[in-house]
């Protein structure tokens, strides 16, 4: 299992689970990663820079929604997924 689905699976709130706020952030980050390294590779592709930059602010707005609503979990994530904030 790679690191990044073991993230997913610690983060899950029950089997199967795809939409909650956790297992989104984990999504979006890996997706994130994967677009950083493409980006340090193309630089002049802008399309995929602006793609990155939605990404980023998706994931912002849903940390931002769990540290206000559900702050245990809000740690949990930061902690797992290795984000500073």
């Amino acid at each position: 299992m790679s690191e990044s689905t073991k993230s997913k699976a610690e983060l899950a709130l029950h089997d199967g689970d795809t939409g909650s706020a956790d297992v989104q952030i984990a999504r979006l980050t890996e997706r994130i990663v994967a677009l950083t390294d493409h980006m340090s590779d193309n630089k002049k592709d802008l399309s995929s820079r602006r793609g990155l930059l939605r990404l980023v602010a998706r994931r912002r707005k849903l940390l931002d929604y769990l540290a206000r609503t559900e702050n245990e979990r809000y740690q949990k994530v930061i902690s797992t997924l290795g984000l500073r904030r």
